[in-house]
C-alpha cells in the first residue's frame, strides 16, 4: 500500500511536470540552503545570491483555509515553487492543507505563533511564542522549522540570539507589495509589484497567502512577472541531520 502510494505520487509529479513549458511563469532553479542560522533579505540583512531578474516568491500568515487553496492553484497552473512562513496557530488550524504544501513541491517555516508584536513582549513570553510555533510546525511535519520570518519584520535581539543559537534561518525581504489593506484590487497590487520589480530588480518578495485580495490577484501577479522576463528561484533547506 505504501509502494503504491509513492507510484502514484511520482506519478502525478511526472504528469504536472509534463504540463509545465513555455506557455508557464515556471521554477528556473531551486537553491538548498544550509540549516543554519543565516540572515537573508537586502531590507534588512545580506541580499541572498540572486541573479538579476530573479525573484523568490514568499507567503506570509497561513494557511488559510479560504485563500492558500486558491494561491496554490494560481502557483500550480504556472509551474511556479513557492516558500511558506506559516503561523503556529495556523498550522494547528489547517494541519492538513499546511502538508498540502510540501506535498506540492513547496517549501515552508514559521511565522511566529500568534503574529504579534513581540518587541512589546517580555524576553519569556517572545521565547514561549517561538516554542509553540517550532512545536505545532514539527506535529505536523515531522521536522524542526529551517527558517523564521519576524511578524511585521520587527525584530528583536532575543530571537535572533534564540534563531542563531538553534541554527534557524531568518528570512527577511527585498521587496513587498503591501498587500494587507481589505479594499485592495488586483489592478493596484499588480501596480505595486510592477514598482517594486523596477526598483529592486531581482529578490525575495514579500505577499499573504491569507489575504483574500492576494489571492484573487495571484494569477495576475505571477503573468507580470512573466510579461517582464523574470525568473522563479525557489528555496529549500537541507534536511536534518
Amino acid at each position: 500500500m505504501k509502494m503504491t502510494a509513492l507510484l502514484l505520487a511520482a506519478l502525478a509529479a511526472t504528469n504536472a511536470a509534463a504540463q509545465c513549458g513555455p506557455g508557464q511563469l515556471n521554477t528556473a532553479r531551486t537553491i538548498t540552503l544550509k540549516r543554519e542560522g543565516a540572515q537573508y533579505g537586502a531590507q534588512q540583512h545580506t541580499a541572498l545570491q540572486l541573479e538579476k531578474g530573479e525573484v523568490v516568491l514568499t507567503f506570509d500568515d497561513g494557511p488559510s483555509a479560504d485563500n492558500t487553496p486558491l494561491v496554490l492553484k494560481a502557483l500550480s497552473d504556472q509551474c511556479a515553487k513557492a516558500t511558506f512562513f506559516l503561523i503556529g496557530e495556523h498550522i494547528n488550524q489547517q494541519p492538513d492543507l499546511a502538508r498540502r504544501l510540501i506535498r506540492e513541491g513547496h517549501s515552508a517555516g514559521i511565522h511566529s505563533n500568534t503574529h504579534p508584536h513581540l518587541a512589546s513582549m517580555t524576553p519569556e513570553q517572545q521565547l514561549e511564542d517561538l516554542k509553540l510555533s517550532r512545536a505545532a510546525y514539527k506535529t505536523v511535519f515531522g521536522i524542526e522549522p529551517p527558517a523564521y520570518r519576524f511578524p511585521y519584520l520587527e525584530e528583536t535581539p532575543t530571537l535572533l540570539d534564540a534563531l542563531k543559537r538553534d541554527n534557524i534561518t531568518v528570512a527577511s525581504i527585498d521587496m513587498g507589495i503591501n498587500d494587507w489593506i481589505p479594499e485592495d484590487t488586483t489592478a493596484i497590487l499588480a501596480r505595486r509589484l510592477t514598482e517594486s520589480l523596477d526598483k529592486a530588480g531581482r529578490g525575495i518578495i514579500l505577499m499573504h497567502d491569507a489575504n483574500g485580495p492576494t489571492a484573487k490577484a495571484l494569477p495576475t501577479l505571477l503573468k507580470v512577472l512573466k510579461d517582464k522576463g523574470y525568473k522563479v528561484v525557489h528555496l529549500e533547506w537541507e534536511a536534518p541531520k
